[in-house]
């Protein structure tokens, strides 16, 4: 943490920490109703995308990738550390508890310990993503598999299936897109 904007403009370093609190969450609900554009406008425009590519729609091509193979995910931020250079630069490292439902092996459930380690910037008074790094803790089946229960009919029942996320538009619109 920089000292100089905490004390110059303690407002200011507040602000910051919440909209990039703000930015990690919706990252992770987008990314959940795989709303790929909605998650690439959380990043700046010319963002790097592997090791040639750049701009949001090499990125919404890339999630849309990595994606192909999954069903339902869960991503819940968790510990999240920012460290604010000055009014348009922070880093942070934001933990998060993924479940994942393989389509490759519809057998399991998997849940996952992950760490981002992030780069943002402020353009145009927006905090942005400028990098995403994701390293994971670990990755293990889940005993009892959300995608095997029956409706939960929630409120009439605490446990089962629920409706998320096929509630999402973004989420049907890219079920059907799926080869």
């Amino acid at each position: 943490m920089t000292v100089g904007l905490r004390q110059s403009d303690p407002m200011a370093w507040l602000i910051a920490h919440e909209d990039i609190r703000q930015l990690a969450s919706r990252y992770a609900v987008m990314l959940d109703a795989r709303n790929f554009v909605a998650v690439a406008e959380l990043f700046i425009p010319d963002v790097g995308v592997g090791a040639d590519q750049v701009g949001r729609g090499a990125l919404v091509s890339n999630f849309q990738r990595q994606f192909s193979t999954l069903g339902r995910s869960i991503l819940q931020v968790t510990n999240h550390v920012i460290d604010v250079a000055d009014a348009d630069n922070a880093t942070g490292i934001v933990s998060c508890r993924a479940e994942i439902e393989p389509l490759d092996s519809p057998a399991t459930w998997v849940v996952q310990q992950i760490q981002y380690h992030d780069t943002y910037a402020r353009v145009e008074n927006h905090w942005l993503f400028v990098r995403r790094k994701h390293l994971m803790w670990y990755g293990a089946d889940m005993l009892q598999r959300p995608n095997d229960l029956p409706d939960a009919n929630w409120p009439a029942n605490h446990s089962g299936k629920g409706e998320l996320p096929e509630w999402y538009d973004s989420w049907s619109a890219w079920i059907a897109m799926r080869p």
